[in-house]
């Protein structure tokens, strides 16, 4: 397959270049296009006021674009513009941490992935729910072979796949999940300090509490030591709302222009 490689850890970090590795090795043809520095949790951003730079990095084992930009960028320039061809699949990661539950609303990786189903291409985003990327070239060597399970041509149109991997070592990993998300939002706080010259600032933490997340979804299941599959469509539309509101106006007439 030509997968386009984008991830927003930045196009240096090392997951991103142990997919790299393996996606080669396993005779895929590679396109990266990533971010030049770090673009956590810039969710579905995209680059409106400023123009976009791109540098070609090249290096003895090493090839791609690096953006000045979000991962949205990143896919919307790639295939638009720097690509010659469009690619079968666009792989976003390996992200440093875990994309689990409501983490997908704030990720750039996920939505480097979303932002490629959206342009109606196959999707996987690929996260490790450790920032210490343990056993991260086995890991690769895993999304590589589980990338080749799904069947991808099978799938409807606009859907991501999200892959989680546990924060142990691969050996210890107990085997894949497919399940749904989380419904468990971060309960956040903020740590309040001060710079040296007596200004005060805040730093986000928080967590999602454990005692709260149902088994059988990724959260839980990673925390167990298994990797998760889970499918994400992002169809913002409630359809049972819909069906109540369209009922509870039928007969109404239409406003006043």
């Amino acid at each position: 397959m030509f997968i386009m490689l984008t991830n927003d850890d930045g196009i240096h970090a090392g997951g991103l270049r142990a997919l790299y590795r393996h996606l080669r090795g396993a005779g895929h043809e590679i396109a990266v296009v990533a971010p030049l520095g770090e673009q956590s949790a810039v969710g579905h951003s995209i680059t409106v006021l400023n123009p976009l730079r791109v540098k070609k990095i090249e290096e003895a084992d090493f090839s791609g674009f690096a953006v000045s930009g979000t991962p949205t960028d990143c896919v919307k320039l790639g295939i638009t513009t720097l690509l010659d061809k469009k690619p079968d699949l666009v792989v976003s990661g390996i992200n440093a941490g875990g994309n689990v539950g409501p983490d997908v609303l704030y990720s750039g990786t996920v939505a480097a992935a979303t932002e490629a189903a959206a342009m109606r291409l196959p999707a996987l985003a690929v996260s490790h729910c450790s920032f210490k990327h343990l056993d991260l070239d086995s890991y690769a060597r895993y999304t590589v072979e589980q990338m080749a399970r799904i069947p991808w041509k099978a799938l409807p149109e606009r859907l991501v796949m999200n892959l989680n991997l546990p924060a142990c070592p691969y050996s210890e990993c107990k085997g894949l999940r497919i399940c749904p998300q989380t419904g468990v939002a971060w309960e956040d706080w903020y740590i309040r300090r001060e710079d040296p010259r007596g200004g005060t600032y805040y730093w986000l933490d928080g967590s999602i509490p454990l005692e709260k997340v149902q088994p059988g979804t990724d959260k839980y299941e990673t925390e167990q030591g298994f990797a998760t599959l889970t499918p994400l469509r992002f169809d913002f539309n409630d359809q049972s709302a819909l069906d109540f509101l369209q009922k509870n106006f039928a007969g109404e007439s239409p406003p006043l222009p």
